[in-house]
């Protein structure tokens, strides 16, 4: 008996559908698991097919509440609000297309942990009042800065003011000078002694006649016709005016804390400073650092970094050393300034211990060209809040610096302030 053809016509399309019901029910009982999100962090989930080679995701459904998209099998963006989203992936069969299924998932978006914090702002009435952050953006030399300083989150948190501070001067004699402070948190006016650190020494060297005479003795130092004694001496000279700078710096400290019945030890603060100048044979940069903020200069071509001060961490771990001491006024002090002249650089960093703590851990990374690039992709965008920093477009560096410094870092939330010259 022969079989008519629409049998065999039938036959086949049952078939077809056995296989297709088959691949779609496999789908629907694979167990998928979306990887957790963090609220206000950048989220990406992309979903791999290969084993499922016929079946094709439409959209998701119920995303509308998660502040997340779905295109191209990823799904993407920046959750807002903690939860537990029961979404519903929509897919279909290739060949089938007409036949739309349902496969219900779970995305589970965790708090973020800067939302546990609490962002209470200073009394600007009290007694040496300080914005809890500010920026600056300007000439420096003839390159750029830009300087952010942000009120750490253990201060915020309880309504504290932010202790770190920072001074940037154009000077006479074609001289620039930036200056970073820490106010030690155990100090009750470590803030006023950070800022008057800062202001001091940066007007110490507003003197056209002490630039003069340090431009005088570079001279000396970089010309080839001098001899090595009269180098040598043109070298303590610019050391005696450096020296002189952080002297004054410890007196303006000691009136301030006589005029307001405070003890020095109440001003306690660190202190960094560059005063650089750019010459016909290159950028002189002229440094010094008490406590465990770090200087580094990074060359043209990003293949090297220099530090260039003295870092009190190793044998004063845990008690860094501040411009408040008189006992650093000893024969070691001249170790602590630095005279550097490099043909010409890429960056040049001034940090405190909020920003260096998270993002170099040790002082041997400070050092090391490796851990800058990391850094400087990480300022880039490379960051889980997504944070960009353009140094070419920088129109508005200054907030772009303001808003990565509010990067998370457990254990870390000391104040931040970052001074780069680029």
């Amino acid at each position: 008996m022969k079989i008519p053809k629409i049998y065999f016509g039938t036959q086949k399309k049952t078939m077809e559908k056995t296989v297709i019901d088959r691949e779609k029910e496999e789908f629907k009982e694979a167990h998928w698991v979306l990887k957790n999100a963090n609220s206000k962090q950048f989220y990406e989930f992309i979903f791999d097919l290969a084993m499922f080679p016929n079946i094709k995701i439409k959209s998701i459904g119920n995303l509308e509440e998660t502040g997340l998209v779905f295109e191209n099998n990823t799904l993407s963006g920046t959750p807002v609000t903690s939860n537990v989203y029961h979404l519903d992936i929509q897919f279909f069969h290739i060949h089938d297309e007409g036949s739309m299924e349902i496969k219900p998932i779970q995305l589970f978006v965790n708090a973020n942990p800067k939302d546990l914090w609490k962002n209470i702002p200073s009394a600007q009435d009290a007694e040496f009042p300080k914005q809890d952050e500010t920026s600056y953006k300007g000439n420096f030399l003839d390159k750029k800065i830009v300087v952010v300083s942000k009120r750490g989150r253990s201060h915020a948190h309880e309504g504290k003011f932010r202790d770190d501070d920072f001074a940037v001067n154009e000077l006479s004699s074609s001289w620039s000078i930036v200056s970073v402070s820490d106010g030690a948190g155990s100090a009750k006016a470590a803030r006023e002694g950070a800022r008057l650190a800062v202001n001091s020494v940066n007007m110490f060297f507003s003197a056209t006649d002490i630039l003069r005479e340090i431009e005088k003795n570079v001279r000396i130092i970089y010309d080839t016709e001098y001899p090595r004694d009269r180098k040598d001496e043109a070298g303590q000279n610019i050391v005696k005016y450096l020296y002189e700078s952080v002297t004054e710096v410890y007196y303006t400290l000691e009136k301030a804390a006589a005029e307001h019945s405070l003890s020095i030890n109440d001003l306690h603060t660190t202190l960094i400073f560059t005063l650089a100048r750019k010459f016909e044979f290159g950028y002189v940069i002229l440094s010094f650092g008490v406590g465990d903020c770090p200087i580094n200069l990074i060359s043209k071509d990003f293949s090297e970094v220099q530090l260039l001060n003295s870092m009190d961490v190793g044998e004063f771990s845990g008690g860094t050393r501040f411009i408040t001491m008189k006992e650093i006024f000893n024969d070691q002090m001249a170790s602590r300034f630095r005279i550097t002249c490099v043909e010409d650089f890429s960056f040049l960093s001034l940090m405190t211990d909020g920003i260096y703590d998270p993002k170099f851990v040790t002082e041997n990374k400070l050092e090391d060209i490796d851990s800058w690039k990391l850094f400087f992709n990480d300022l880039s965008g490379n960051n889980d809040d997504r944070a960009k920093v353009d140094f070419l477009s920088d129109a508005e560096i200054d907030k772009q610096l303001l808003t990565w410094a509010d990067f998370w870092s457990r254990g870390n939330h000391d104040d931040r302030t970052l001074a780069i010259i680029y």
